[in-house]
């Protein structure tokens, strides 16, 4: 009778520590951009604010933006809203950025804001801005909008 309440004692223990933290995370982060917005037009040489509202039902990992040339009018957007395109062109000097931010570990949101200058001397055109935000567990989420890079 005592092994029996021992061993009951011990599989109640066990089974109450299991759940909370060890919860399987099966959802993906959610992202919501302020600015850039769809069509945006931005200007060589300006300084811009990447603005955006992270979160996830455990935990956050980390982001990624990436902005490239969208002359030959390939699609990744997510938006619903389509922006007129310039006509097709061969990039010359098109701009590349790509860049990982982390996240303070622990946050289920996140206000990110990052200052982007863009080249006075790239390519004027179509682009696309591009953020991927992972979780902690690995699952990931794509916002992209295009935008239009000005003289």
């Amino acid at each position: 009778m005592k092994h029996q309440i021992i061993l009951t004692a011990i599989l109640t223990i066990a089974l109450l520590s299991c759940g909370g933290e060890d919860e399987k995370d099966m959802q993906k982060p959610e992202i919501q951009i302020g600015y850039p917005h769809n069509c945006a037009e931005l200007q060589r040489g300006e300084r811009y604010t990447f603005r955006a509202q992270f979160t996830d039902n455990i935990e956050l990992g980390s982001y990624n933006i990436e902005i490239h040339h969208n002359f030959d009018h390939h699609s990744h957007s997510t938006d619903s809203e389509e922006c007129e395109s310039d006509a097709a062109k061969t990039p010359v000097n098109a701009w590349v950025f790509n860049q990982d931010y982390a996240i303070p570990a622990g946050s289920r949101t996140y206000t990110a804001n990052v200052e982007i200058t863009v080249p006075a001397d790239i390519d004027a055109g179509d682009y696309h801005f591009m953020v991927r935000l992972t979780d902690r567990s690995g699952w990931q989420q794509l916002a992209a909008k295009s935008i239009k890079i000005r003289k």
